[in-house]
């Protein structure tokens, strides 16, 4: 059984590892989610069993929603403590989100080995609660081991061509890619326009691709085009779905810092990352701190973030190929191909197989 979801940060990882249990190893996998995330429609797509619980935010919401989540909450145990005793899985694996808490808590209960999977650099709520109490735990970053009883350092589950990009041309002109997730980051949508004019004008060659998100697709396009910048060296899209040829055409990738800073790890892509503020627990300042620390990223705190410092911040990198590459060498040297691999191997060993 695995438990979670809500955003992709979550519902892909639980998606590959179901996967990879089911279709190598000829597991029987049940979701566990809720219905207002994104496994609805991504898990039962993907041929799995999905099975919903009631159960809401903690972290930056009102008082009252609080107050009905943890409400909810004995419900949801209850719900998953049913479903364990009819679908009696040997491992309960818990990736965050709405529904890990309440299945985990069940798992525990029932002495159902448990395993949880963090992919951030400080747990999230559920994963700290939890973390003592479940059998194992798999970890993107070693800093992050001290928060449970027993845990590997396996990394995320990351596609393997974005380990196996080929590297840039010589002489190629230089191209910049923006990403923030499924819907796009509004600090990206409204600042870039305003600066694109002069970046074409100061690094030239330069090409950018933006992912915008569908909400702000149109609005993001048409602030392009009034900047009077060159149409044919600039492309907003709503979802690029072709990551491995993007992060492959890129020299440099300006981008929020949850699940994607491990594809850039995996890619070796030097970068600019911009935490979402509003994060629970600030998970991704923490994750991007990582990345600074081993001098694989720059990061800008996004009430930093004004038309001026994010074009300087990006001028200086455009321009600078031999720091760019120095950044993508320690990049590369965080990543950790066979994640997904050694996520499932740990939950076997916890089913005794």
């Amino acid at each position: 059984m695995i438990a979670g979801g809500g955003t992709g940060g979550h519902v892909i990882p639980a998606l590959a590892i179901g996967r990879e249990l089911r279709d190598q190893h000829g597991a029987d996998v049940c979701f566990v989610g809720t219905a207002r995330g994104l496994e609805t429609r991504l898990v039962p797509e993907a041929g799995f069993r999905l099975e919903l619980v009631r159960s809401g935010q903690l972290k930056n919401v009102s008082l009252a929603t609080r107050l009905r989540t943890m409400a909810d909450l004995p419900v949801g145990v209850l719900r998953c403590v049913s479903l364990l005793r009819e679908f009696k899985p040997e491992v309960v694996v818990g990736v965050g989100g709405y529904a890990s808490g309440p299945a985990m808590i069940a798992a525990i209960l029932l002495r159902v080995p448990t395993l949880a999977y963090e992919p951030n650099a400080v747990p999230g709520m559920t994963n700290r609660m939890v973390g003592k109490r479940v059998r194992a735990a798999a970890v993107n970053f070693a800093q992050t081991t001290r928060y449970f009883r027993k845990a590997e350092v396996t990394g995320v589950p990351v596609r393997p061509e974005i380990f196996e990009l080929p590297p840039r041309p010589m002489g190629a002109p230089p191209r910049l890619l923006v990403t923030a997730g499924s819907n796009g980051a509004q600090v990206f949508n409204d600042t870039m326009p305003q600066i694109v004019a002069q970046l074409l004008d100061e690094v030239p060659g330069l090409t950018i691709v933006h992912q915008s998100g569908p909400r702000r697709l149109e609005e993001t396009r048409a602030a392009y085009a009034k900047s009077g910048a060159d149409a044919a060296r600039w492309s907003v899209e709503a979802f690029l779905t072709d990551m491995p040829a993007q992060y492959a055409a890129a020299d440099l990738v300006l981008a929020r810092s949850g699940s994607t800073v491990a594809e850039l790890c995996a890619a070796g892509k030097p970068s600019l990352l911009v935490p979402f503020a509003a994060a629970a627990d600030d998970h991704q300042r923490k994750n991007a701190e990582v990345l600074v620390e081993a001098g694989a990223a720059m990061m800008l705190l996004q009430r930093d973030v004004t038309p001026d410092t994010l074009r300087a911040a990006l001028v200086a990198l455009l321009k600078d190929g031999p720091r760019r590459a120095v950044m993508a060498e320690r990049a590369r040297s965080l990543a950790r191909p066979g994640a997904l691999q050694r996520i499932a191997e740990m939950v076997l060993r916890l089913a005794g197989r």
